[in-house]
């Protein structure tokens, strides 16, 4: 394999490229990536870069004179592949061909329909729309934050530490209940409702109003929430579009085995976009958080190199942790494998406290509110018990 094209230049294809070096390629590398933008890290956009704490040169992924030998394509997107030439079209409308391809296209927000032409509306995903949401707080008074996930959550907290007047809506029973379970998120709520955002639960939307600018979030029961500016967090779809005809597998991401290996030799996915075999679920599953790029890219690019003979990348609790107002939450496991949830440290309602959820006697996972050291050592203690 004399030359590999990264699709997509964002922390996954940057991990995976970082790999390829480190285990030995030294062929031509092409990364390609639709934004202009270097490889920049997400978590801080929600929280301390709309804040205005950080700058965009603190989200810099690549270190002070890190030099991977590669060819950057940034500001074009990839609008096709030809999976057998391996052959990658640009909407330049150029070509990038490589003996082995990395798509690492990663996912895009969900958007209500029917307003893109309304000022005031906004998702968050890329450095642009932190741009763009950071400018509009400064001069708002009134948010509305559609989709209780970390996301929504996050940007609650953040508008409202701001001091924005901030309201919530989440259509199903409470935020983050798919995440850490009803009794737990019911926690998580009180911290927001304490800190004075307005929590509208079993919500639905079904429009915004304004004629040029976004005025107001009206709801099914009828009642018309005033906005100055509405945030939208309601999931993320891979960006796999471009992949239509290609002969690779797909469905909600493309289609990997448990190395991110795909139906044709020579190219793997990673990343937000790919849903990659668990062998220990039995099915195949997309890992949206940051932790999961770290984990698979060195996997994904020995899967290359190898020919498909890596190993499966070790299977580990799935991690996740999100800072909301001055508490660090910190997630691993799944909560829906567990028959209970017991508080072993510290109180709720101080919003310090872990607890375990356990599946008969055996943990499955835990949640830590401000308990960074007992978190730690329960994380290792289930990533050792896989």
């Amino acid at each position: 394999m004399r030359s590999v094209c990264v699709v997509g230049a964002s922390l996954a294809g940057l991990l995976t490229a970082r790999a390829l070096r480190a285990q030995g390629y030294d062929g031509r590398l092409v990364l390609v990536g639709e934004e202009l933008h270097r490889p920049y890290d997400r978590p801080p956009l929600s929280k301390d870069f709309l804040k205005g704490v950080l700058d965009e040169s603190d989200l810099a992924l690549e270190a002070d004179g890190e030099e991977l030998a590669a060819e950057w394509r940034l500001g074009v997107a990839a609008t096709g592949l030809d999976a057998a030439a391996r052959r990658v079209t640009l909407s330049d409308g150029t070509h990038v061909e490589a003996d082995g391809i990395v798509i690492a296209t990663g996912a895009s927000a969900r958007r209500l329909p029917r307003t893109e032409s309304l000022a005031g509306v906004h998702t968050l995903r890329t450095l642009d729309d932190a741009r763009a949401l950071r400018h509009d707080l400064a001069s708002a008074k009134r948010v509305v934050v559609i989709g209780g996930g970390f996301i929504g959550t996050e940007v609650a907290a953040t508008a409202c530490a701001l001091g924005l007047e901030v309201t919530l809506v989440e259509a199903g029973k409470i935020p983050l209940a798919g995440v850490v379970g009803v009794q737990m998120a019911e926690a998580i709520a009180a911290l927001h409702e304490q800190r004075g955002v307005r929590l509208l639960r079993g919500a639905r939307v079904t429009a915004l109003t304004g004629v040029t600018r976004v005025d107001g979030v009206r709801l099914a029961d009828g009642t018309l929430l005033p906005a100055d500016v509405v945030v939208v967090g309601i999931g993320a779809v891979p960006n796999i579009a471009w992949l239509e005809n290609s002969g690779l597998r797909l469905g909600d991401g493309v289609i990997c085995d448990a190395g991110g290996g795909t139906l044709v030799p020579g190219i793997v996915a990673v990343g937000d976009c790919a849903a990659w075999f668990d062998p220990a679920l039995g099915r195949h599953e997309r890992c949206e958080h940051w932790t999961g790029a770290r984990l698979r890219a060195a996997v994904a690019a020995e899967t290359l190199l190898s020919g498909g003979a890596a190993r499966p990348a070790r299977p580990r609790p799935a991690y996740i942790w999100s800072d909301q107002f001055d508490v660090k939450i910190q997630f691993v496991g799944h909560a829906r494998h567990a028959d209970t949830v017991v508080v072993e440290e510290g109180d709720p309602a101080d919003h310090s406290f872990l607890a375990v959820y356990r599946q008969g006697e055996r943990p499955v996972a835990v949640l830590g509110v401000n308990q960074v050291r007992l978190f730690s050592r329960w994380r290792r203690q289930l990533e050792t018990a896989v």
